[in-house]
């Protein structure tokens, strides 16, 4: 079954309660909070915030939105991204798997990312959380062979992936990548852009559809981003996400 909600990050702009309110006038029911300027770990009111405006509008957290980069920010951090997410009521947080393509760490460096990803996700097991990782450029997880070499080595039920398309690449090019990851697969980030540009969701609702059927399972759609960055926008595009999720 498909669920359809929002990454908050694609209105960063905006206060916490036009988000919220925006997303449940949509028919959008879960959030992801991103970290950076909504939900920051370290603000525990801003959190208490959040979960009182969540009980008046009738969403639910699905997921926490995190900066964290393994390999790069401290590891001693991660405790407290887990403490907020449990605030937040949700147990999934999004992770970014270091800083550059698989291909260009060195051997020293490889190793390193793999051990704190292994630490990671054992604080991930002990805390009853799930890690998942972007599959996003500028990261070892960008392609489909590193994202699989790494699940494979960390070998964990606490660290998965989410899945996006990548702009820069083909519709056949995006569906390999998760025929070899889809076991993986938690979230789903869900936009339409062709490199530099970006479409309305109903414009790629062929496309999208293309990609669903190589993922099986439960999954959470999540929009992200607007083709024009207007909150305006989000009732038209939600439309579209609920045709792809069955949901009208």
């Amino acid at each position: 079954m498909l669920h359809s909600g929002l990454v908050s990050v694609s209105f960063r702009d905006l206060p916490l309660e036009k988000v919220i309110m925006s997303s449940a006038q949509a028919g959008l029911k879960y959030i992801e909070w991103g970290s950076d300027v909504h939900a920051p770990y370290t603000n525990t009111e801003r959190l208490a915030e959040i979960v009182k405006l969540q009980e008046k509008y009738g969403v639910t957290c699905c997921s926490y939105g995190t900066y964290f980069r393994l390999a790069v920010t401290p590891i001693e951090e991660l405790a407290g991204y887990i403490r907020a997410t449990k605030m937040l009521g949700t147990d999934i947080l999004r992770l970014w798997c270091g800083n550059k393509k698989s291909e260009d760490f060195t051997l020293q460096e490889k190793a390193f990312l793999f051990d704190q990803c292994k630490k990671a996700a054992a604080m991930a097991e002990e805390a009853g959380v799930m890690l998942c990782m972007e599959c996003h450029r500028k990261s070892y997880t960008e392609t489909k062979e590193g994202a699989l070499e790494l699940m494979q080595a960390v070998d964990s039920p606490a660290f998965r992936m989410y899945w996006q398309p990548n702009q820069m690449r083909t519709v056949d090019e995006n569906v390999e990548y998760i025929r070899l990851l889809k076991d993986y697969i938690t979230h789903i980030h869900v936009f339409q852009w062709k490199e530099t540009l970006r479409f309305s969701l109903a414009e790629g609702i062929k496309e999208w559809k293309t990609y669903l059927r190589e993922i099986p399972g439960d999954h959470m759609m999540l929009l992200e981003f607007m083709p024009d960055d207007k909150i305006e926008s989000l009732p038209a595009e939600a439309k579209a996400l609920f045709e792809l999720t069955g949901e009208i």
